[in-house]
């Protein structure tokens, strides 16, 4: 299998770096739960290389290079470098710069929050996005709304909600109980900017570089309530306490975000319903029977 990934990688690094360059070795490394990865040795350096069937994931891709090249172009946190995305039949591939790993150094929480911070203050007009993307192997709707409980409603929590009952994962007693939590929303949460989001910040979603500090990976980019973000960091275990005392100095967060913290994650946790079964719904559920 690798000797036929040998070739279409070569061939999609020729493209653009000229047909000088030769693929020597291809070795085996993690991609996430659908794509394939590896790293590739070549004449010209070092590259992570993922692909995944292109009919499956259409476009996404392309999708996840633009979502980068946001978050690069802000210029407040390290990005790996995308080299290209490319199909070949029906199988889509990106390349990235391939990041050595490093230990943390002394400052890197502080460092991750005051870089996240600064990020989140890259705004527009409108939460959204002029393109859709992917959350895991998820399609994710971007639409622009003026309003953020608008936007949260309509294009996060009511499009997994929808799946879910379609998947026969959510019963109609869980489905009136989000009703509830819609007409509460434009209470709960305090009017922001909308933020320039990395849209998927778990513990496995950055890397630490040579250089101990921190890059981020894997995003579904948006602009939104910056306190997604912060929330998702808290879902699977949490991020060391210096992360958000940094953050908060960089860019103080309005009163009471801790007690958002659960309804901001009712968007990922319905994903991972959706992508993982329902183990997820008991959480979902100890979150909305509040309302």
């Amino acid at each position: 299998m690798l000797e036929k990934r040998t070739e279409e990688i070569q061939s999609i690094l020729a493209e653009c770096m000229g047909a000088g360059v030769k693929v020597q070795k291809l070795s085996s490394v993690s991609g996430g739960s659908i794509n394939e990865a590896v790293k590739a040795e070549t004449s010209k350096g070092l590259f992570f290389v993922k692909w995944n069937h292109a009919g499956k994931y259409p476009g996404m891709f392309e999708a996840e290079s633009k979502g980068l090249k946001l978050l690069a172009d802000a210029g407040e946190i390290q990005i790996p470098k995308i080299i290209v995305s490319a199909e070949r039949g029906e199988t889509a591939f990106l390349v990235l710069e391939f990041m050595d790993r490093g230990k943390p150094v002394g400052s890197f929480w502080d460092d991750f929050g005051r870089s996240l911070a600064r990020l989140h203050k890259h705004t527009c007009e409108r939460f959204g996005l002029d393109h859709d993307n992917y959350i895991g192997s998820l399609s994710q709707s971007n639409a622009q709304h003026e309003i953020w409980t608008d936007f949260f409603i309509r294009e996060r929590l009511e499009p997994q909600i929808r799946l879910a009952k379609n998947n026969n994962r959510i019963g109609k007693s869980a489905i009136q109980q989000f009703d509830n939590l819609f007409n509460r929303l434009p209470e709960i949460f305090p009017d922001e900017r909308p933020s320039l989001l990395h849209g998927d910040l778990w513990n496995g979603n950055y890397l630490v570089s040579a250089k101990g500090k921190p890059v981020l990976i894997d995003p579904a980019v948006y602009f939104g309530h910056r306190e997604m973000d912060l929330a998702m960091t808290r879902l699977f275990g949490g991020f060391d306490a210096q992360f958000y005392q940094a953050y908060n100095a960089e860019f103080p967060l309005e009163k009471d975000w801790k007690r958002r913290v659960d309804i901001c994650n009712l968007y990922p946790l319905l994903v991972h319903v959706n992508l993982f079964g329902e183990s997820y719904l008991t959480q979902v559920e100890e979150i909305i029977k509040q309302f």
